[in-house]
């Protein structure tokens, strides 16, 4: 018998349609919220309501939290990490079976250019570096080299989308968001997921927002973006006439409501997770202006990152805040070096000596003080720090005004240091032109799995059920690369 008695009995025509009609309704309802990405999947909602609570990792291991510096325009490996004495041997030589349409210039191609810059070993690793970067040679024993990064498009927006999402298509989740959906957030008071952007009026990267979006992931999961000037975040500060208890009593009414609605709703993550967001950002009121603040540190920090010198101020109060908020909690912050246009990136097409000497000479002072700042505060040991653009530059010249590079998907150079990388070590190598990656060979799909691997995540067991598949973001490929792991 049914245990509702009003379901005894039998049901008029009406009664009948009435009925599965909430059914039908509520079914309706489950497919519009899922459309909208409004579903959390069951599993990673758990037992609480915060999609960004701190969750263990999948693998024992160091890291809790990234720091991804991207060079933004893909900077050539033969002018900085990637020592090749056959280029200064072939200078002016052709590239023998070189296909002019490796690059995005094709009608420009010139033949073999050796490396303008001065080129040194450092450390007791004997790492060969470009004197581009005079203060980062001297952590070389921190870093752990990839020389054998390949990608699969020439063009920007692509190239980006394939490094930061694992696609070249747009629409997918970035690695800072398959991040913090894998394992939440340390913070309570700040985003789990930072994103900064050069604030010389360079612009954003191309694909723009694309580049930290959730994809099909939960949004709440995608990265925040700082402005470079004025308030990094919308309504940071209390609106002006708003004490904290009027504010308090509003959160607290508008807590009570949604949570008389999500009782009616029943299991409904992303109703949860608004529920947090505003809660997050309240707390962001008084905890963010102070994680944001560089004013505060003392004047010997500030010219280690560089603050006290012009050319790199901008780049240094990112890499000094990015310091403050990985010390806070936050799981992942990645810094962009360059804008949209060419020559406002480390996209040397033309003057390869003026272009990578300028945005080197931004970010090397403040590089090798974030990299010695994490050290003496021990925070080295579980931050992963990352180095690198979406692809790398060819050997040859770019014909036109002062000689250039044009781009290069098939070798490109990444270094990690700090959180489980195995300092000092060299993985693959490309040619002797270093025109294509040809040892140990090292594809997007193995560079995530071993970031992800690094912090805690196996890249096979994080996926996400979308579209009627599991999507993971190493897609069906990747190994990780173990001989940078310590």
């Amino acid at each position: 018998m049914n245990p509702n008695p009003a379901l005894n009995g039998p049901l008029s025509r009406r009664d009948l349609f009435r009925r599965a009609g909430h059914g039908a309704g509520l079914l309706a309802l489950a497919g519009l919220l899922d459309d909208q990405r409004l579903l959390l999947p069951r599993a990673l909602a758990g037992p609480t309501t915060d999609p960004l609570a701190a969750r263990p990792p999948q693998i024992r291991t160091r890291a809790k939290s990234v720091i991804w510096l991207f060079m933004n325009g893909g900077p050539s490996q033969v002018d900085t990490w990637d020592y090749k004495p056959e280029l200064t041997r072939r200078h002016g030589q052709e590239l023998p079976g070189f296909d002019k349409k490796t690059g995005f210039f094709t009608d420009s191609v010139g033949p073999l250019m050796k490396s303008p810059f001065a080129w040194a070993q450092h450390g007791q690793s004997g790492t060969w570096v470009s004197d581009l970067f005079p203060n980062l040679s001297r952590h070389v024993d921190k870093m752990a080299f990839l020389h054998s990064c390949h990608t699969e498009s020439n063009n920007h927006s692509p190239a980006l989308f394939m490094i930061n999402t694992g696609s070249t298509r747009m629409g997918f989740p970035c690695v800072g968001s398959w991040m913090t959906y894998g394992l939440g957030s340390e913070s309570r008071d700040l985003p789990s997921f930072v994103v900064m952007s050069d604030p010389l009026d360079r612009g954003l990267p191309k694909g723009q927002a694309s580049n930290w979006g959730a994809g099909f992931l939960p949004s709440v999961y995608q990265g925040t973006w700082l402005r470079p000037k004025g308030d990094p975040i919308d309504n940071l500060h209390r609106p002006a006439g708003m004490n904290a208890e009027a504010q308090r009593a509003q959160l607290d009414l508008l807590r009570s409501l949604n949570q008389q609605h999500l009782a009616q709703a029943g299991s409904e993550g992303e109703l949860g997770a608004r529920i947090e967001s505003f809660e997050l950002a309240y707390r962001m009121q008084s905890a963010a202006p102070d994680a944001f603040d560089v004013e505060h540190e003392p004047d010997h920090l500030k010219r280690l990152y560089g603050l006290d010198q012009p050319h790199c101020k901008h780049f240094a109060s990112q890499c000094l805040m990015a310091r403050r908020m990985v010390e806070r909690g936050v799981r992942f912050v990645q810094i962009y070096s360059g804008g949209m246009d060419n020559q406002r990136s480390w996209d040397g097409h033309e003057d390869i000596v003026g272009n990578h000497r300028g945005f080197a000479r931004e970010t090397d002072q403040p590089i090798a003080g974030l990299l010695a700042d994490l050290e003496q505060r021990g925070l080295l040991e579980d931050t992963l720090v990352i180095w690198g653009g979406e692809f790398g530059r060819l050997p040859v010249s770019q014909k036109g005004g002062n000689p250039g590079r044009d781009h290069n998907p098939h070798a490109f150079t990444y270094w990690l240091a700090g959180g489980g990388a195995r300092g000092g070590v060299h993985h693959g190598a490309t040619d002797a032109f270093g025109h294509k990656a040809e040892v140990d060979k090292v594809s997007v799909n193995d560079l995530h799995a071993t970031i992800l691997h690094l912090m805690g995540l196996d890249h096979e067991r994080l996926t996400f059920f979308n579209n009627g598949r599991n999507f993971r973001l190493t897609d069906v490929a990747g190994d990780v690369v173990r001989s940078v792991i310590a």
